[in-house]
This record gives structure tokens, sequence and C-alpha cells, in this order.
């Protein structure tokens, strides 16, 4: 449920926009695959590529990235099925990846003997298609069948196929969906839930399922059973299964056209059932001993009790009755809850680091107990299962390499697997420090550099910022797939050199819980974006940079932040990658997946959200006397969330109005813009080659031709 929901803003189709606007002479762009449309792009390509990739820096950045992604020293992260631990892993021999498995008892030992399960490499050598891991739903138990979700070259659009875990194989004649933005869980060994394109007006306004159909073995699947359809202004409907108490209980999800409301069915005898009474701001983590574990999004007022937003519940699929579980503190916020077989694992913010907590209820009620783990990191909840008690959790911050921990059922925590460091940090060091908002708010920020470049100030320094869908930014080391602000790569390819990284926490984000979120929501958009600038100012005013040294760092809902920066505070910046970005926001509701994201953004057909969607919209704001930093783009065709005619109309437009740009549009690799590590490598090398040659010119000049 938890990665159902990660995904729900990011899905759609790869046409080009049905509806025009009359007045915008760079639509054209919006046809993704058109001949035309592609030239531009291999142009801009090109002359990206003269100047920032053909040079001696490029090839160093390179080598450095591609030996961080495939290093043998990352830790195996995974998920238990039955007795064995799976892992999906990709290195130098393994480009595509390998899901592989150990047993529970040698991962615990710290000498896990792999076995590989499935092979992507010799897939796509078998099958000749260009196959990209997205991941797998195993039915549970000692039960032998899984999905395999796979998609081509990296798009959100994927295929599920049955595989067996004992022979190693996809089963001949096994369940196949066609590829699709499809949603698909087990109801029993010869039974799936399905939602999918079943054809025409079978999709959401946003491109998701409109319909679940129960699909049984041995039949068509179109002929399956209609279960639940939703209304077509919906944002999807997804069903999804929970294992625990020794059975399964299937649930189907609508999410409405603000996605941040649900409602939630349970699938019972092959028929979906009236909605819980639940309220609509909610996400359901897990069912524990019959019970519901639910977070709140919004207070709620239930039997003769009141609920906060922020508190984790505990509700009775019989009865209803409802128990509070935990509470989080004004300065906490829930970043992930997991179920085992008796306890409630609860992954918690306080003030913005890390806490592991387990719950687990008695005769006088929930009572909690804090794990002891490393202060001052990034803690994340890594596995659990629902027939066991212990639980494996990783630490980590942007100078501490990941160390990933046991949980015992004493709570007694053990090491069993710790990152080598994939860089020299011996003199780096991270701090928090708080800036004020334009309306008062502090907003505190991570940085992170050598010490004596923060004693020094005036570095080159790289701010990164997202603000968006509830989603907490974390100073991490290393995590797949790993981006240019990750400890790992920032610390070996940025502050190595010299330069200083600073990762905001934004209102927008989930970093103090659904109050921090909602709090920079539609007409309050603006919010986000003037904690970022005072940020900015924060860093120049206390001397760790200046407006000429400073860069900016953003991809999707982050690429929104960095358009609005340029267009709305130029002066702060000299350098900006903007990545996979919603740019032009009067038409992104009818791009692809866009019309999901209104209840963050809001409407812009309506006109009173119109109004203060324009004042901040970066492609209807740029002004052609103004100067502006030379700027990267970087989107690619096959991005199936964020529609890639954003960052080709915003360069387009900036190049008449005679602003320099560079433009990089990779041919595949989905939102996530790469659909192997090579490409991930060569992308990483050239946003860090973008911001040497910005802001470290000295370096640039010294290694360039």
């Amino acid at each position: 449920m938890i990665r159902l929901i990660s995904r729900i803003a990011f899905i759609a189709t790869l046409s080009g926009s049905a509806a025009f606007a009359a007045d915008d002479p760079y639509l054209w762009l919006e046809e993704v695959q058109d001949e035309k449309a592609l030239d531009w792009v291999r142009d801009q390509n090109a002359k990206t590529f003269d100047e920032l990739r053909d040079n001696d820096l490029y090839k160093k950045l390179y080598d450095e990235a591609f030996a961080i992604l495939t290093s043998d020293a990352r830790i195996p992260k995974g998920s238990i099925i039955g007795d064995h631990f799976y892992n999906f892993w990709q290195d130098d021999v393994h480009i595509r990846g390998i899901w592989r498995r150990t047993s529970l008892d040698d991962y615990i030992a710290g000498s896990p003997q792999w076995e590989t399960v499935l092979d992507f490499d010799a897939l796509e050598e078998a099958e000749h298609e260009n196959w990209v891991y997205h991941g797998y739903d195993c039915l549970g138990g000692d039960s032998d069948h899984c999905l395999m979700e796979l998609s081509h070259g990296g798009k959100d659009e994927s295929v599920h196929r049955e595989f067996s875990l004992t022979s190693k194989t996809f089963v001949e004649g096994g369940f196949l969906v066609p590829e699709a933005k499809s949603n698909v869980s087990w109801a029993g060994e010869d039974a799936l839930l399905v939602g999918t394109d079943w054809g025409d007006g079978s999709l959401t306004n946003s491109g998701y399922a409109l319909e679940i159909r129960l699909w049984k073995r041995g039949t068509d699947l179109h002929a399956g059973k209609s279960l639940f359809k939703a209304d077509v202004v919906d944002t999807l409907v997804a069903p999804f299964v929970v294992h625990n108490d020794e059975q399964d209980y299937s649930f189907i999800v609508r999410l409405f056209a603000d996605w941040n409301e649900k409602q939630y069915m349970r699938v019972v005898d092959g028929a979906a059932g009236e909605p819980m009474n639940w309220p609509l701001r909610v996400s359901f983590e897990g069912i524990l001993a019959g019970r519901a574990i639910l977070a709140l999004e919004q207070d709620w007022d239930v039997n003769d009790t009141r609920y906060k937003i922020g508190d984790i519940i505990a509700s009775d699929l019989d009865d209803g009755d409802t128990e509070l579980v935990f509470s989080p503190a004004a300065r906490q916020a829930v970043t992930g809850v997991a179920t085992s077989a008796t306890s409630v694992f609860v992954e918690l913010l306080d003030n913005v680091k890390g806490r592991l907590k387990r719950i687990q209820r008695s005769d006088d009620g929930w009572e909690a107990v804090d794990i002891a783990l490393p202060d001052n990191g990034v803690v994340k909840l890594a596995a659990t299962s629902s027939v066991r008690d212990d639980a494996f959790v990783s630490y980590e911050s942007s100078i501490q390499p990941t160390t990933m921990y046991h949980v015992d059922t004493d709570n007694a925590v053990v090491p069993v697997a710790s990152m080598a460091p994939l860089y020299d940090a011996t003199d780096v060091v991270i701090r928090q420090e708080f800036a004020t908002s334009a309306d008062g708010e502090s907003v505190p920020y991570f940085l992170i550099g050598r010490k004596d470049v923060l004693e020094e100030g005036d570095a080159p320094t790289i701010l990164y910022g997202y603000g968006g869908f509830s989603i907490p930014i974390l100073p991490v080391y290393y995590s797949d797939p790993s981006r240019p602000q990750h400890g790992a790569l920032a610390g070996r390819m940025w502050i190595s050199r010299g330069g200083v990284l600073a990762i905001a926490n934004l209102r927008g984000g989930g970093e103090f819980g659904p109050r921090w979120h909602q709090s920079a929501l539609r007409e309050n958009r603006q919010r986000a974006y003037d904690d970022y600038f005072a940020i900015a100012e924060d860093l120049i005013d206390t001397g760790i940079t200046t407006s000429k040294k400073l860069g900016a760092l953003g991809r999707s809902n982050g690429g929104l932040l960095l358009g609005v920066a340029l267009t709305q505070r130029p002066d702060l910046f000299a350098a900006l990658d903007i990545g996979v970005p919603l740019l032009d926001m009067l038409r992104y509701n009818k791009l692809l997946a866009g019309a999901s994201w209104m209840g963050e953004y809001g409407n812009p057909d309506v006109p009173e959200d119109r109004e203060f969607i324009e004042k901040y919209s970066p492609y209807q704001n740029l002004d052609a006397d103004q100067e502006y930093p030379k700027v990267l783009f970087y989107t690619s065709t096959l991005d199936d969330r964020v529609h890639p005619g954003h960052a080709r109309k915003m360069a387009a437009k900036m190049a008449d109005m005679g602003h320099e740009f560079f433009y990089y549009e990779n041919i595949e690799g989905g939102h996530g813009g790469t659909a192997n590590q090579e490409q991930l490598a060569m992308r990483t090398a050239l946003e860090y080659a973008y911001f040497v040659r910005m802001l470290m010119p000295t370096i640039w000049d010294s290694t360039s031709d």
C-alpha cells in the first residue's frame, strides 16, 4: 500500500496532449515522438555534450559516479519472503540487475550466500526486450506464487508476469497483465484483483485505472467480474492485500480527484463491501490482530474521541472500535509504519532526526519502546514480516555510511552489515541550521561540507530542495536509485572538490507531518518557494557562499521549485540544475498524469485557482528582458509521469528570448531519467560537470581544453 501511494501521482500515457492552447507557439514540442521534436532534442543534446561532456573532468566525474553506483560496498536492502531475504542488485557486471536471495539466518549473521533468482541482463538477451525491474508482489507465507513487474525502458507502464520462486522461471500459461498503468494484487493462489486499462473509457482523467475486476486463473482477463468502478474525475482505484493474522485481507482504495482524499473498501467473498467508516485523509499502514493501523492526515472525531492529525490509530475491522496507538509531538512526524506478528514499528522524525519505536498492545493499552539507534541521522525501516516479530532497520547520514541493524524480539540491536566509506569524509561535517521564511516560519536545512571550507566561507554551494507531496527530504548517504544530493555521490564528486551541499526541509514536504505538507498546498504554494529563498539568503547572509557561487538542484516537483526560483529570484543563483520538471502550470493538468496533482497545485481551468497558479508558473513568467543564469534542463523522452514537453517548451522559449541554457534529454528511462547504472552515472557526471563549470571556474578551466 505504501509503495502504491508513493507512485500515485505519476502514471499516464505517452501521447501528446489532446487539448491545445492556441496562443502557445511551442506546442509542437509536446508531441513526444514527433520527428521534428526529436530532431530539436538531438540538436540540444549535441550542444550540451560539446560543452559539458567532451573533456577530462567529465570523464573523471563519470568514473567516480559509476564506481559508487556499482560498488560492492553498498548494503543489500530488500524484503522478507518466507525464510529468505530478497534483494535487487546492480553492479558493473549486472548493469540491468539481478533479483537474488539468501537465507534469513545467513543475512542476520552478516554472511549472506546469494542465489540469483532472476537475471535481468540475461532476460534482455533471451527476450530482446529492455526490461527494467519495477518490483514484485508475492502471495505470502510458503506460497511459490509471485508477480514480477517489468517495464520497457523504465516507463511507469509495466507488464505483470507470474513467476515461480521454486523453479526461478516465469510460469508458462500463468497470469500476465499486459503493459499498462496497472495495479495488481493476489486474491488467493488462483485469482488476481486487477486495475488496468480495460479499453476505451476505462481510465480516469489522470490516466489511471477506473475499475477493479476479479480475474480467475484460466479465464480471459477482460471477462473478470467487476468489483468497483470509480468516477472519471477520480485519480485512481487500486487493489491491495495485507497478509497478517495468518490470513489475507483484500481491499480496494479509491483516490478522489484530490489524491490526498481516499476511500477504502474491503473485499470479502469476491465482492467489495461498503466504504470503511474512516476519514478521507488517512493512510492505511497495515493490520495487526484484526485492527487496521491508520495514519491520520486530518483530525478525526469518532466514538466520542478526538484524534489529532498525525496520530496513528488502530481501528477494529469488525466493530469499528478505535484506539490511539501513537501521537507524535509538535516537532515530530511519522514517516514510516510497518507491522510484524505482534508489533507496530514506527519510523519517526524528531526535529528532522531519525528515531524508531516498537509499539505493542497490552491490557493497559498501546505501549511504546524506543529502539536504541545512533543519533542525528536517517533511520529507515528496511524489512518486517507478518509471521515474525523482528525487524531490519538502517541508519545513515550524508557523512555516515549506511549500517543495517537487526532488531530482535527483545529489542536488542545488532549490526548485520556496514557500508564501507564511498568517499573520504574524515574532515566533513554535517549540521542543522534554520532560516526564517517570509511569513516568520522557522525552516530547517542541513549543511554538509569540509570543516575548513565551512569555516572559510565564500564556498561554491548547491542547495537541494523539493517541498511537496508530503515527502521528507533527508540527508541520506546512499539510496537506490541514487541522486546527486545523496551523501556518497555529493561527497566524492562535489564536497571533496571544496564544495558545500545544503538540503532544504521546505513546507509541502513531510518533515513535520501532515500539517507541514498541507500548509503549502494550492493557494499557499508560494510558501514552499519562500522557504527555499529564505534558506538561500541565509547561506549568503551567513557567509557560507555568495549569489555568484550558489547553485540550485531539484527534480520533478523540485524542478518546478527551481523553475520558480529562476523566474522569481534569479539574483540568488548562479546555476540551476532543473530535472524532469513541471514548468507550464497552466497546462500541467492536461499533460499526462497532471490531473492527479490538482489537490497539490489547484486546477488552472478554474478561474480562482488559475489566478494564484499563473503568478508563479515558470513558463508563463519568463521575461525576455531579465538576466538569467545559464541553467541545465534534463528530462526523458519516455517519462510517463511528468511530460517532457515542460522542459522542452521552457528551453525553446528561453532560446527565442535570447537566453542561454544547457539541455539534455535521455531517449529512455521514464521519470527516473535513466534505465540502468551506466545512464545514471552519465547523467550524474553531466550534472556535476555543469556545477563545476558554473561555480568552480578555476577547476573547470584547469581540466578542460
